[in-house]
C-alpha cells in the first residue's frame, strides 16, 4: 500500500457565511485548493448572502478558545489565519493562545466592515485587535477602507498608502499588505481601475503585486480568499513574497471564473 504524504494543516479563525462565499467556508475551500488540510474555529454565525449582511450571533471568547485548543491539541498546525473577530474579549482570547502556542505563519485579515456596509467590529474591539494581534502577526492584509479606518489616513494616492502602512507598522505590524481591489489608478476618463495592485510593506522595502482589474460583480469573499491563500502558501514553505504572488494569481483566476450565483456580488470560484 502506498503511504499518503502528510498534509500541511491550516487553521482559520473566522465567521460563518451561510451563503458560502466568504468567511470560514471560503477559507476551507482555499486551503483545500492548495493541498492543505483545513481546520476551523467559528467566531460568529452571520446572516448574509450575496446581497448583504443582515446580522450576526457571536460565539463567546471561551467557545472560540476551546475550538482552537481542540485543534492545536491534536494537529501540528502549519499556518493560522484570522478573519472576523467581533469582540474585544474574543480578540484577547485569540491573542493569548497565539502567544501560548507560538502560532506559525500567522496571517491577520483585519475585517472591519462588509462590502454592503455592515460593521463587523466595534471601536473597542478594533483597538484590541491592533494592540493584541498586530505585533504577533507575520502579515496583516487590510484593504483600502480597512487601512483608512485603522490608520486614520485618507487614501487617495500611493503616498497615502505608504503613510497608512507606516502608521500600521508603528502600531506593531511587521509586514503590511494593503490590498488593491479598491485600486487608485484609472485609465484616462474611464472610472474603472487600470489594475488591481497590492502593496507589501516589509522592512524598508515595498513590493507591488499587480493583476488585471476584472470588471465584475464577482467579488464576494475575495479578501478572505486572498488571506487564506497566503496562509496556505506559507504553510507549504514558500517565502512571503512568493506566497503573496501565488495567492494573487489564484484570486484573480477565481474572479475570472466565478459561478455568478445569487442576486448581488457573486462568490468567487
Amino acid at each position: 500500500m502506498t503511504s499518503l504524504a502528510k498534509k500541511a494543516v491550516c487553521l482559520t479563525i473566522a465567521g460563518l457565511d451561510p451563503s458560502g462565499g466568504a468567511g470560514v467556508i471560503a477559507d476551507v475551500r482555499t486551503f483545500d485548493a492548495f493541498g492543505c488540510f483545513p481546520s476551523a474555529a467559528i467566531t460568529s454565525v452571520t446572516f448574509q448572502n450575496t446581497t448583504g449582511v443582515f446580522g450576526a450571533e457571536h460565539q463567546t471568547a471561551d467557545s472560540v478558545r476551546r475550538q482552537i485548543d481542540a485543534v492545536l491539541d491534536d494537529y501540528e498546525v502549519a499556518a493560522v489565519k484570522t478573519g472576523m473577530l467581533p469582540t474585544r474579549e474574543m480578540i484577547e482570547a485569540v491573542a493569548d493562545v497565539a502567544r501560548d502556542r507560538a502560532f506559525a505563519n500567522f496571517v491577520v485579515d483585519p475585517v472591519v466592515r462588509s462590502t454592503s456596509g455592515y460593521d463587523l467590529i466595534d471601536d473597542a474591539a478594533l483597538r484590541s485587535l491592533i494592540k493584541q494581534l498586530f505585533p504577533l502577526a507575520d502579515l496583516i492584509t487590510p484593504n483600502v477602507p480597512e487601512a483608512e479606518r485603522i490608520s486614520g489616513v485618507a487614501i487617495r494616492s500611493f503616498d497615502d498608502i505608504r503613510d497608512a502602512a507606516d502608521v500600521m507598522r508603528e502600531m506593531g505590524a511587521r509586514n503590511v499588505l494593503i490590498k488593491g481591489g479598491h485600486a487608485l489608478t484609472v485609465k484616462g476618463g474611464d472610472t474603472r481601475p487600470a489594475s488591481a495592485t497590492d502593496y507589501l510593506f516589509s522592512g524598508s522595502a515595498v513590493r507591488e503585486f499587480s493583476a488585471e482589474y476584472v470588471d465584475t460583480t464577482a467579488t464576494h469573499g475575495t479578501g478572505c480568499t486572498l488571506a487564506s491563500a497566503i496562509a496556505a502558501n506559507l504553510a507549504l514553505g514558500r517565502s512571503l513574497e512568493d506566497a503573496i504572488s501565488a495567492s494573487k494569481d489564484f484570486v484573480t483566476q477565481a474572479i475570472r471564473t466565478a459561478p455568478m450565483l445569487g442576486h448581488g456580488n457573486s462568490p468567487i470560484r
